[in-house]
């Protein structure tokens, strides 16, 4: 069989150029260099003067942590599909006889981030590139929430008393192993979903509540170019209304209405917002074992319009990501979903660029 030659790589690569590859893309419009100062300060290298193999570069690595968040790959799929596809290769600078990062190497590389906290201030980088390219958050800011599921604990229910208190199960105390594989952050609560219609054509007076088990991720966007501005990470059961107060509001929008369902309506909520210069345009709630009024109705609608912009976000980190978190603990599931953020932003400034370059 013929052996594959240089110019047989590059006719593979112009052939991949021609089916429109996203990574290309990437490489083109993300300058991926901006993040070099935040990763080698978390990940804090040597000079190498004692010897050894050198480290990856950061900012191949990071890129790493990008497809591997794009596609929704664990570090051992990483691995295998990085030294299969001249796309991935190409996108990390990779000739077909170097070095590839093996998965213990991928997962030792993101661990350090997580521990040094570095995520948000990635985050925080790429955002400042947004703002760069005449970006800025504008319009307002609409706030939500979405369950991102982990995988499920097998718990005994003295051990879920003991979590739910802040406790060790003593049972764990002793087994380290046992302990590194039991999520002692992510919470149990109920999913409520439309009920769907039945056979003869009704439909249920009560919604559907289903057991989900995971974390959540709270975000405010802006209304004019949809760019996450800030997030935060919590276990499941938190209540979406109280983190508005814990700096899920951008200050520097141009505007000051803020857009939010039901969930964000409260006392503590509105005064909050009002001593800080911002306009509520939050759904206000049915009134209880009273019917909804029809200007209240109506103005309902009208936020609706708006409001529903921000689930164009999840659903796209759902459907084009898959979204979920394979890892144990709050630290490792905020740096997952900041890191889907940060893609998110990066697919979205990828499609924005498009469009100004064709108009």
């Amino acid at each position: 069989m013929k052996q594959p030659g240089f110019f047989d790589v590059e006719e593979r690569l112009a052939r991949l150029s021609g089916l429109g590859d996203q990574l290309e893309a990437f490489s083109r419009t993300v300058d991926f260099e901006v993040f070099r100062p935040d990763l080698e300060l978390a990940l804090a290298y040597s000079d190498g003067s004692k010897g050894g193999r050198p480290p990856f570069d950061p900012v191949l690595m990071f890129k790493i942590l990008v497809i591997q968040t794009l596609n929704n790959l664990s570090d051992e799929r990483t691995e295998y599909l990085i030294n299969n596809r001249l796309s991935f290769m190409r996108f990390l600078g990779l000739g077909l006889s170097d070095r590839v990062p093996d998965a213990k190497t991928v997962w030792l590389f993101r661990e350090r981030l997580t521990q040094a906290g570095a995520i948000e201030r990635l985050f925080d980088r790429f955002d400042a590139t947004l703002r760069n390219a005449g970006y800025l958050p504008m319009s307002g800011q609409i706030l939500d929430a979405t369950l991102v599921a982990a995988p499920k604990q097998r718990n005994t229910n003295a051990e879920k008393a003991d979590i739910r208190a802040g406790r060790i199960p003593e049972d764990w105390q002793d087994k380290p192993a046992k302990m590194s594989h039991k999520d002692r952050h992510a919470r149990w609560t109920l999913k409520f979903t439309k009920a769907k219609r039945q056979d003869d054509g009704t439909i249920p007076s009560s919604d559907l509540a289903i057991p989900f088990f995971g974390y959540k991720s709270h975000v405010s966007i802006d209304r004019k170019f949809r760019f996450i501005r800030k997030w935060k990470t919590t276990d499941a059961a938190a209540s979406d209304g109280a983190r508005l107060r814990e700096g899920l509001l951008d200050k520097t929008n141009t505007a000051s209405s803020v857009w939010a369902d039901t969930a964000y309506r409260s006392k503590a909520n509105e005064d909050f917002m009002d001593k800080e210069g911002f306009v509520s345009k939050v759904h206000r709630k049915k009134p209880h074992l009273k019917p909804m009024p029809r200007h209240i109705q109506k103005s309902n609608a009208g936020k609706s319009v708006i409001r529903s912009r921000v689930e164009h976000v999840f659903a796209d980190q759902k459907s084009q990501t898959g979204l979920f978190v394979r890892t144990v603990g709050i630290s490792r599931a905020t740096m997952r979903i900041g890191l889907a953020n940060i893609v998110y932003n990066m697919r979205r400034f990828l499609f924005l660029e498009r469009l100004n370059a064709s108009a």
